[in-house]
């Protein structure tokens, strides 16, 4: 029974030890096990890899050259390469991110993946100043020496501002714009490096899309604030929808020369124009109706009628406007025509036009002291100007598209003035095959515009008076006339009966614009360094200007005013023969009017070659050269008809 039990005892005591060392072996091997997992995966983490891929943008799908790549977390990076691409070794495999930026693109950050990555970079509107636009070429900001603003269309464009290049003032540094006069298709006097020549001419010059745009007519400085009916017609781009712009570069420095030759010495404005983009499709439509106020004389220091009244009998008293002093004046107002009244007899009922007494001379006088008229009111309408604009934009990645339409219709805030211009606007670009690509531009205006007629001004060298006849812009009349006037009734200038409503309707200018351009653009790229490319532009303009005189109007009268000796021998306007010292002056206008038209047109051709090359050396050296050639060639017709 022992020796049982005994061996009992032995028994499970063998198993219970098997049984312990059986539990301390696996805990043994779970933990060598594990040792030797985190030893290879140590082993692996410390196993560098390589990185590839390209970049390439959102905007044209072309690549992206010099964006920057860099591993996320640590100093290892590299830039593309002139076809994009990029290639980054060692790269620890425990990176899982990259961060890729460029200027004017939106900085991104994606994961790692296996294989040759595709990287699609955006553009970025907030930074997009950081790329200069010259024109020919697009340089990064770093690499430009000049100086140059960048200024985008949103930023610029004023509402109820049809002309956008007045909107230019005050927005860049060192660009003056003075706004010379309010009509559309004045051009305003800009000054981009102040004023580079004493006589010749200081205007900037303006590229749009890569073309000049040159001046139908030559105005100077001078005729740019001197109201002659020229200046409707010295902007270069009136006929330009301040919707399809894009954006404006000015080029202010001398460096611009080196680009667009002695033309750009006074500067340039770079103007580019809005372009559809690859995978969205839009449809817009601005709709702007400007209201303007008319003038109110609470807003100047003027005298009113009793006023001027006031001073009109002081002086009347000291002896200066008695008959013999106004009644032959060349012009002439209240107490004018209160003389020529009391001179004027009726044989018809034996009375004159007024009684020679001081009851009928004061009580004539006291209606005009009271009168007050309010030529702002007369003259001038709160009209409502609308400017209608229809864009469609849209496109693949083989192509993309812009077109627009545009009406602005101004019925006129003065008498006598009023505008009507249409646009077209068509940009296409064509991806022919992977490196060849294609845009096509075309654009077309319309602008119809009626005016008061004006001379050109005329300066007295002894004197150093300026002066211009028959001027009889409205703003002008209203600031200068006497408020004791009647308008209904006429009064004396040079000589001859004058009435500003008459005038404005007898006397008056209309104009007919006509602005067409057509260009294409092919870019080759030959291989992933070089791009060629070639540009051809047609520009035609034609306007007609037709100043109409009628016979019923003062500028006509004024030919043939011959009332008496007095008026003949003082009238400046009658003809008087040089080679004969005693004849009488004689009119050459007995009758009639006159018809004065003047036409100008223009056909220029524009051709630019040019090659590119740009490199990148050891991912730290960049090479940019650029070389071209252009011809231009112009067509001008000016002619002038005047008929009596």
């Amino acid at each position: 029974m022992c020796l049982f039990l005994q061996k009992a005892y032995k028994q499970i005591d063998n198993y219970y030890i098997n049984q312990i060392f059986s539990e301390r072996m696996k805990k043994r091997f779970v933990l060598l096990l594990a040792c030797l997992l985190a030893g290879i995966g140590l082993a692996i983490a410390q196993t560098p890899k390589t990185i590839t891929g390209v970049v390439i943008s959102e905007e044209d799908n072309q690549p992206v050259v010099g964006a920057s790549v860099l591993v996320k977390g640590t100093a290892i990076g590299t830039t593309t390469n002139v076809d994009g691409k990029f290639t980054i070794s060692n790269v620890p495999s425990s990176a899982r991110t990259l961060k890729i930026s460029y200027i004017g693109m939106k900085a991104q950050e994606v994961s790692i993946k296996p294989g040759t990555m595709k990287i699609v970079m955006q553009p970025d509107a907030e930074v997009l100043d950081e790329v200069v636009v010259t024109g020919m070429t697009k340089v990064d900001k770093r690499l430009f020496t000049g100086a140059a603003d960048r200024l985008t269309a949103a930023s610029v464009k004023l509402d109820g501002l049809p002309d956008i290049s007045r909107g230019l003032e005050g927005r860049s540094a060192g660009v003056s714009v003075q706004n010379v006069s309010g009509t559309f298709g004045t051009a305003p006097k800009i000054r981009v490096r102040g004023a580079t020549s004493i006589y010749g001419n200081s205007k900037p010059l303006w590229v749009v899309d890569g073309v000049i745009m040159d001046d139908v007519v030559e105005v100077s400085a001078d005729q740019l604030s001197s109201g002659d009916a020229v200046t409707l017609i010295s902007s270069a781009i009136a006929g330009l929808n301040a919707d399809d712009i894009e954006s404006f570069q000015i080029l202010k420095d001398g460096s611009a020369t080196s680009i667009y030759g002695a033309r750009a010495m006074s500067g340039v404005i770079v103007v580019t124009t809005k372009q559809g983009k690859a995978g969205t499709s839009r449809l817009s439509y601005t709709g702007e109706f400007t209201m303007r106020m008319k003038p109110s004389y609470r807003n100047f220091n003027l005298m009113n009628s009793q006023d001027q009244m006031g001073i009109y009998k002081e002086m009347r008293d000291k002896g200066d406007l008695n008959f013999a002093s106004v009644y032959r004046a060349s012009n002439s107002g209240v107490y004018g025509k209160m003389y020529q009244l009391n001179n004027w007899y009726d044989k018809t009922n034996g009375m004159y036009g007024l009684a020679q007494t001081p009851e009928a001379q004061n009580a004539y006088l006291r209606e005009a002291e009271y009168r007050n008229t309010d030529w702002f009111d007369l003259l001038f309408s709160n009209a409502i100007m609308m400017n209608h604009s229809v864009s469609y934009a849209t496109g693949t990645e083989k192509s993309t598209s812009y077109v627009s339409v545009s009406a602005m219709v101004d019925p006129g805030w003065m008498l006598q003035n009023k505008v009507q211009r249409y646009t077209a606007n068509l940009n296409n670009s064509y991806k022919i095959v992977k490196d060849l690509s294609l845009n096509v531009i075309a654009n077309a205006s319309y602008r119809q515009q009626k005016a008061p007629g004006t001379l050109g001004q005329s300066s007295d060298a002894a004197s150093g008076t300026v002066s211009r006849g028959f001027d009889i812009n409205p703003y002008s009349y209203a600031l200068n006339t006497s408020r004791t006037l009647d308008p209904n009734e006429y009064y004396m200038r040079n000589y001859s009966d004058f009435n500003i409503f008459n005038e404005l309707n007898a006397n008056n200018i209309s104009l007919d614009v006509i602005d067409l351009k057509f260009q294409a653009e092919l870019k080759w790229k030959l291989f992933r360094k070089l791009e060629l490319s070639a540009l051809g532009a047609l520009k035609y303009s034609a306007t007609s200007q037709e100043h109409k005189i009628r016979e019923n109007s003062n500028q006509a009268l004024a030919y043939r005013a011959m009332g008496d000796g007095t008026i003949i021998n003082r009238n400046s306007w009658l003809y008087k023969d040089p080679d004969d010292p005693y004849a009488l002056p004689v009119s050459i206008l007995p009758k009639g009017g006159f018809y004065n038209t003047a036409q100008y047109k223009m056909l220029s051709y524009d051709f630019r070659a040019a090659a590119s090359y740009n490199d990148v050396f050891n991912d730290t050296h960049i090479v940019n050269v650029y070389a071209g050639m252009e011809v231009i060639a112009q067509h001008l017709i000016f002619r002038c008809i005047i008929k009596c």
